[in-house]
């Protein structure tokens, strides 16, 4: 662990996370999730969402969720609160996404990002995610593409 990197719990989201996330999404993206939205996938059978908390207190820092459908996962939100990043907490869980795919052997894992989001940009490439493709205008506030980044397991999910 460098001296920069946070020591984090990763951990399933529950209910208790809740109002935290929902801040967190309020202060991360233009278009939020909201409590109730957050509050369904704990019933998705599909979504696996994880918490990363402040291995000291507990406190939430970041979270990011995954839907995995037969062979295939795309990565939802990725969000830190401004105060922990650039300390390691958002490759701490994309590295749980990553072994939870192997493991799982899924086909790929894929996501959006802005492409004004260099820091995501970077974190993701770190782990082998290749841009595959653009979608025009799908953010707004302030109206943006978004770059579809993807990282295969197997060559056959490349071609």
């Amino acid at each position: 662990m460098s001296e920069k990197e946070m020591r984090v719990r990763i951990v399933p989201m529950n209910a208790d996370h809740l109002d935290d996330l929902e801040r967190l999404e309020k202060i991360c993206f233009s278009r939020p999730w909201s409590k109730r939205m957050l509050a369904e996938e704990l019933e998705n059978a599909c979504a696996a969402f994880l918490v990363a908390e402040d291995a000291d207190s507990g406190q939430v820092v970041g979270y990011a969720g995954v839907l995995v459908m037969a062979d295939e996962g795309y990565i939802t939100n990725v969000a830190v609160f401004p105060e922990y990043r650039r300390r390691g907490i958002g490759a701490q869980i994309i590295e749980v996404f990553m072994n939870f795919a192997r493991a799982n052997r899924l086909a790929f894992l894929t996501l959006e990002v802005r492409p004004s989001n260099a820091a995501a940009i970077a974190l993701y490439q770190g782990f082998g995610f290749e841009e595959v493709g653009r979608r025009k205008n799908y953010y707004d506030l302030p109206k943006e593409d978004a770059l579809i980044l993807t990282c295969y397991f197997n060559e056959e999910a490349a071609e």
